[in-house]
């Protein structure tokens, strides 16, 4: 399987392991923290909510813009460099308003960067190794996922409640990520610039361009997205159930250590028995976790939930990218995916803020049940898609 992976992928992947470290250093301790300066459970769903709004749709501009002017590190570079000076900034001000900013800050870098980098990786597979490729991907990034909580959890230990340092330390591995994006070089076979103008929302006439298969499969995925909340809320409702500090950030550790080991496997298996297939049985994993969110409260059974939680992100993360640049023109790769990724942040943001809005005001149990239902209404819709 190693032999699918260039040394470009292997530069791209190393970059996202190190700003997932970074990254996931704090996603844990984001809702700890925000509620221990006064936020309330419907604050921090908005936020969530409006952070990866902001992500997604600047996914859309800045994949259609690298179509257009036929680059893709520019975007690349800027947006990881942006990402790491954002993290530290968060814990200068606790003003609801600046959280706001620095938040939709470092989301907004994650939008630059993300088309531009996945084209770059559907660039460097064909359609028959594009699972591998992009679970290869997925693998490293969470591996950074996996290391970023460990370091928290080990100076929480020590230094106990004292989140605000940990928000400086995540701009080490931030820096690390922007030192690896010199190794990259632009390829001079890159797209010739098509010297289209191109405005923030320009991104969107790509909808009714795109194939009708790619139509079909985003409906599917944003109807999905809309019931599936940020996973803060399952670290929110863990803590709600009664496990401390030490053991939410452990449980969340647990589930990107699993996402990390069978991201690559299960991207090389779809590349052999069908994308498809592989991503609507992490589909229906997905509604086992949620369905057992809403009547858990042991801690073992809650490892069991994040076990599977591991697997049902390595069965759709990598390979729904995968599928996505399957069905698009090559050419449009940046595009299709940032365009997708806009739609389904604004349904993230939806689904996060609703969240918040039926935990506050229904309970938690009624929305884990109501995320864990619409999953099997999705495979049913799926299901009778035809993958190309």
């Amino acid at each position: 399987m190693f032999k699918k992976i260039s040394r470009v992928v292997w530069i791209l992947s190393v970059v996202s392991l190190f700003t997932d470290v970074a990254s996931e250093m704090l996603y844990p301790v984001m809702p700890i923290y925000l509620k221990s300066i006064g936020f309330s459970i419907m604050i921090i769903g908005i936020l969530e909510g409006v952070a990866e709004a902001t992500a997604g749709l600047s996914k859309g501009y800045f994949g259609k813009l690298s179509d257009a002017k036929g680059k893709r590190l520019p975007f690349v570079k800027a947006g990881y460099i942006l990402s790491a000076i954002a993290k530290p900034m968060i814990a200068i001000f606790t003003h609801p308003v600046w959280i706001f900013f620095v938040r939709t800050t470092d989301r907004f870098a994650k939008g630059i960067r993300t088309g531009a980098r996945d084209a770059i990786l559907s660039e460097e597979a064909t359609p028959e190794t594009k699972g591998t490729v992009f679970g290869f991907h997925r693998a490293m990034d969470t591996i950074g996922a996996a290391i970023g909580p460990a370091v928290a959890l080990v100076y929480l230990y020590f230094h106990p409640k004292d989140y605000i340092t940990l928000f400086y330390i995540a701009f080490v591995p931030g820096a690390m990520a922007i030192i690896t994006t010199l190794l990259l070089k632009e390829k001079k076979a890159a797209l010739a610039p098509t010297g289209q103008k191109v405005s923030f929302f320009s991104f969107l006439k790509y909808w009714k361009q795109s194939p009708v298969a790619y139509r079909q499969l985003s409906i599917g995925l944003l109807l999905f997205t809309l019931f599936n909340s940020s996973d803060v809320f399952l670290l929110l409702k863990a803590k709600a159930a009664g496990l401390n500090d030490t053991h939410v950030i452990g449980v969340y550790i647990f589930y990107n250590i699993i996402y990390a080991l069978f991201a690559f496997p299960v991207g090389a298996l779809a590349d052999k028995i069908g994308l498809k297939r592989i991503f609507l049985i992490g589909i229906g994993l997905f509604s086992v976790v949620y369905l057992g969110f809403s009547i858990n409260t042991n801690l073992y059974v809650f490892l069991v939930l994040f076990f599977i939680y591991g697997l049902y992100a390595s069965a759709t993360e990598g390979v729904s990218k995968a599928w996505i640049s399957n069905i698009s023109d090559s050419k449009d790769t940046a595009t299709a995916i940032g365009t997708f990724s806009a739609l389904q942040s604004i349904c993230t943001m939806v689904a996060s803020s609703l969240a918040g809005i039926i935990w506050y005001s229904l309970g938690a149990k009624k929305l884990f049940i109501m995320s864990g239902v619409m999953a099997l209404v999705v495979i049913g819709y799926l299901w009778r898609m035809k993958e190309k």
